[in-house]
């Protein structure tokens, strides 16, 4: 390992040395300091910040500074492989032991163990837990184990994972040895479940907040999907990657071909990919190339790209939980990223039906019920959104946020009364047997096969609507979903009415507020919100950055590794505005620490000159 940190940094080295030296950061952010102290006292922890908000850090310093090997247990051999690469990159004896190493790689790596020459180990649960490697690690000195994706752990968390429960077990093998559990999402009850899962009951709990400022949270009902998609992709086009999450494989690939008919550099991803397609996917993915990533949330944990500019779920997750940290994806850089959900009324409906039907134990039911509710009322609220996705997370933000949909074209509303109505007592005569596109028909009056067929045509509500549009009636017939007072009456799609709550607003004994469409009304401001950073920069700052890229991209392909590892795009915008002239200038530069000084240093500086 080219570059390996020196001795003075294996155990016994002071935490903002390593900071500073290693990683290139003259300070600890936020919560960073405390779990570190906490950690190099010997104590256990849990750290919970956003993605983005510098996790590693909280076991990569102390496992450098206390004495012997840090052990990071990693869902995901491609989260393993780029936590590694990276590492690498800072001059750190970092390695993963997983089954696709080549033999004579694996070989290497079991002597470099053997002789104490690695100072941090990536692993899998399963392969932690086998007996011959615990003995082995027991006649080892380990200065931490940190459970990365923590809330695999839970049995309430929304990527639950059975062998990480065995986890616990590790207290009696390495009861001396401090534990760090870190997650970027977690509920109260999926906290509690992690501390009681791992045995760690006297851990320190650190939260930081689940803001992330950087990210412009965006939702709309469903009006023209491929429109509303393809409006979404267009906005980031060429900056960096995108990821659409939908909810079968069959609809992964069938929006990722519609998205290449449209000239989008579009791929499919899901489990029903062979594992040569997932690698050859995931490697160009690493690539940094700019490309849309179609997928099911197979693709999911491990996506460490900094420059994801957006995420689009084009199908509602299941709870807060999974959207947190699916839209947490974008922008690891810290770099504004747009965020969109696209929902239907007749999905929610249909989601509540299947829960209804589940056959889980009561209590697991009401768990899944709450978040699928409050899932809801994200997408519904006339608020800030997220103020709405923090307080799910137990954290009361003071203040709208001044960077989603709702905060940058605050949303109108109208008193929905008569509407409501007007569909309530159209679903009633129509006999709750038909979907919003039956109902809407009659509405408005309009003959169609369906309407003909059934006599629906002769009903008194026929055409009680027809001065609205479509889409407008659809908007109501959605948000009355929403709040419960229309449901999913059977599998084949039919609408009824909710008896418990349906009464008083059919005798106009209750307000109801509807708010007009966010997708009827003008995007341009929403369009407008969070330009890109990159549009902030002047003319030839702008062209020292495409330089200082495309001299990136020849080095990591020459290294093979994805560019990212080399240097993040803040750090290479941050050289392009200060164009520093020396090697002590270019040290100043926030994320160049004393490895990537020594590699990279006078390249940097040779691209610079070669500008003036």
């Amino acid at each position: 390992m080219d570059g390996a940190i020196s001795s003075e940094f294996v155990g016994g080295a002071d935490p903002l040395d390593v900071l500073r030296k290693i990683f290139g950061f003259n300070q600890f952010r936020g919560l960073q300091e405390d779990a570190v102290s906490a950690v190099m006292q010997g104590q256990d922890a849990l750290v919970l910040m956003p993605t983005g908000g510098g996790k590693s850090l909280c076991y990569q310093v102390p496992a450098l500074c206390r004495p012997g090997m840090g052990l990071v247990v990693s869902p995901l051999i491609a989260l393993m492989d780029d936590q590694v690469a990276g590492l690498q990159q800072l001059g750190v004896r970092a390695a993963a032991l997983h089954s696709e190493l080549e033999p004579i790689t694996r070989e290497t790596l079991w002597g470099q163990l053997r002789s104490g020459q690695i100072d941090l180990l990536y692993i899998s649960p399963e392969r932690l837990l086998t007996p011959s490697l615990l003995d082995f690690l027991k006649r080892r000195t380990l200065s931490l184990i940190a459970i990365d994706e923590a809330h695999c752990v839970s049995a309430w968390g929304h990527e639950f994972r059975p062998e990480y429960r065995e986890l616990a077990t590790l207290r009696d093998y390495f009861p001396s040895v401090p534990r760090i559990a870190l997650t970027a999402t977690a509920d109260t009850r999926t906290r509690d479940d992690i501390l009681a899962a791992l045995h760690m009951p006297q851990a320190h709990v650190f939260i930081a907040s689940f803001h992330r400022s950087n990210l412009f949270l965006q939702a709309q009902p469903k009006i023209a999907e491929t429109r509303q998609l393809v409006d979404a992709l267009t906005r980031h086009a060429g900056q960096g990657a995108a990821i659409v999450y939908c909810g079968s494989r069959r609809r992964t690939e069938r929006v990722a071909m519609m998205l290449r008919e449209k000239n989008f550099t579009a791929l499919a991803y899901h489990a029903g990919l062979s594992p040569t397609e997932k690698r050859a996917t995931l490697l160009r993915f690493r690539s940094g190339e700019p490309l849309v990533i179609v997928a099911t949330i197979a693709f999911g944990m491990g996506i460490d790209r900094p420059d994801v500019r957006t995420v689009i779920h084009l199908d509602m997750p299941a709870s807060p939980e999974a959207y947190y940290q699916q839209i947490g994806r974008a922008g690891r850089d810290g770099e504004t990223s747009h965020t969109v959900m696209l929902y239907g009324g007749e999905a929610i409906a249909k989601a509540r039906y299947w829960l209804e039907q589940s056959q889980a134990p009561a209590m697991e039911k009401r768990t899944m019920q709450g978040r699928l509710e409050s899932m809801i009322a994200i997408t519904e609220t006339t608020g800030c959104r997220t103020q709405a996705i923090l307080s799910c997370f137990g954290e009361e933000f003071p203040s709208p946020c001044g960077h989603c949909d709702n905060c940058v074209h605050p949303p109108a509303t109208f008193d929905g009364k008569e509407a409501a109505q007007k569909v309530l007592s159209t679903v009633y005569k129509t006999g709750e047997r038909f979907g919003a596109v039956v109902l809407t028909s009659v509405l408005r009056g309009r003959v169609t096969e369906t309407v003909e067929r059934h006599a629906l045509n002769h009903l008194s509500v026929f055409g009680i609507g027809r001065d609205r549009s479509e889409n407008w009636w659809r908007m109501v017939i959605r948000q009355l979903i929403a709040r419960g007072v229309i449901l999913l009456t059977g599998e084949h799609g039919g609408l009824g009415l909710n008896r418990e709550t349906v009464r008083p607003l059919l005798r106009g004994d209750v307000p109801v507020p509807l708010m007009e469409d966010a997708s009827l009304k003008t995007q341009s401001a929403l369009n407008r919100a969070g330009e890109h950073e990159e549009l902030l920069l002047s003319e030839e700052e702008k062209d020292r950055f495409i330089s200082l890229k495309e001299w990136r991209l020849m080095e990591a392909r020459e290294q093979e590794i994805p560019p990212y590892v080399i240097f993040h795009d803040a750090v290479l915008r941050d050289i392009a505005r200060y164009i520093p002239s020396t090697m002590d200038g270019l040290a100043e530069v926030k994320g160049v620490g004393r490895s990537k000084l020594e590699r990279y240093g006078e390249a940097v500086l040779a691209v610079l000159k070669r500008l003036q």
